[in-house]
C-alpha cells in the first residue's frame, strides 16, 4: 500500500506518505538510499504539497542553524534555534531530507530539490573542519540519487524508478544537466581542499585522554586510505551519466 505510518526516526510527517515495511529496506549497500514508493505524488495533490511543505521548512531549518553558526554566541544563546557547530551535523540534517525526497519517487520533487542540497552542501563544506565519514555518506546518497535519476533506473540495482515507466521525458532538463554538471565539478574541487584541513577530533578518536594504541592507529591509517578513495570517486556515477547525456561519449568532458 502506498500509505503507512512513518517509519521511526522522527523526521518523516505524518502527511508524506512512506513504502510498505517490506520495501521500506536500503536500495543500495553503496549509499543507504531508502526504496522509493512505487507511484509518485500526483502533481498538484495534497500530500504533494505535504511534502514540499515539509522538505522546504526542513531546508529553512537548515539554513538559519547554518546562519547562526556565524553569529556571537551570546546573541546565538538568545535564539531558539543552535547553530552548527560540525559539518557532521549539517550532513544528518541533509540526508534525512534526501531520504525524505527519495521516498516520495516524485521527480518534480527530487530533482530541484535534490539540486538545492548539493549546492548547499558545496556552500557548507568549507565552513567546516572535514567530518569525512558523514560527508561521504551524504555525498554517495547524493551521487546515487543523481546517476538513477540521469538513467530513469536505479544506477545500482536497475530497477525503474516511478516516474519513469514511460521514458524520460520526466526526468532531468539539460538545464538540470549543466546545473548538476557544475555543482559536481565544484564539489569536486571543494572536497580536495577540505579534506586536507584538520579533522574533527570525534571522528577519528574518543576524547579519552589516553593514548592511541596500535590496532586504532592501524584503523586511523585504514580510514584515511577510504577517504583518500572517495575523493579520488567523488560523483563517480553521476559522472558517468552527465558524459553520457552531455558529451555522448561516457566523458565527462574537459573542465575548464
Amino acid at each position: 500500500m502506498d500509505e503507512q505510518a512513518p517509519e521511526p526516526g522522527g523526521f518523516l510527517p505524518p502527511s508524506l506518505p512512506s513504502p510498505a515495511p517490506s520495501s521500506a529496506s536500503s536500495s543500495s549497500a553503496r549509499s543507504n538510499l531508502p526504496h522509493p514508493r512505487s507511484h509518485p505524488l500526483r502533481a498538484g495533490s495534497a500530500k504533494e504539497d505535504a511534502a514540499r511543505r515539509y522538505v522546504e521548512g526542513r531546508l529553512l531549518h537548515i539554513s538559519r542553524r547554518y546562519t547562526k553558526k556565524f553569529q556571537p554566541v551570546e546573541e546565538s544563546r538568545l535564539e531558539d534555534v543552535k547553530g552548527y557547530e560540525s559539518m557532521g551535523q549539517v550532513a544528518k540534517d541533509f540526508g534525512e531530507i534526501v531520504d525524505v525526497v527519495w521516498l516520495s519517487g516524485t521527480p518534480s520533487l527530487q530533482i530541484p530539490y535534490l539540486l538545492n542540497i548539493a549546492g548547499s552542501v558545496n556552500t557548507y563544506l568549507p565552513a567546516f573542519p572535514p567530518s569525512p565519514k558523514s560527508t561521504f555518506r551524504l555525498l554517495r546518497k547524493l551521487d546515487h540519487a543523481f546517476s538513477s535519476l540521469l538513467k530513469g533506473e536505479d544506477s545500482d540495482t536497475g530497477e525503474v524508478l516511478p516516474g519513469f515507466e514511460r521514458g524520460m521525458r520526466g526526468g532531468m532538463s539539460k538545464t538540470d544537466m549543466v546545473r548538476c554538471k557544475g555543482l559536481v565539478e565544484t564539489a569536486r574541487v571543494l572536497i580536495v581542499d577540505v579534506m586536507n584541513k584538520e579533522p574533527e577530533l570525534d571522528e577519528n578518536i574518543e576524547e579519552s585522554g589516553g593514548e592511541i594504541d596500535p590496532e586504532e592507529d592501524a584503523e586511523m591509517d585504514a580510514d584515511e586510505q577510504k577517504f583518500e578513495m572517495d575523493v579520488a570517486g567523488l560523483y563517480e556515477q553521476t559522472i558517468m551519466q552527465l558524459g553520457e547525456q552531455l558529451d555522448g561519449n561516457g566523458g565527462f568532458g574537459v573542465v575548464s
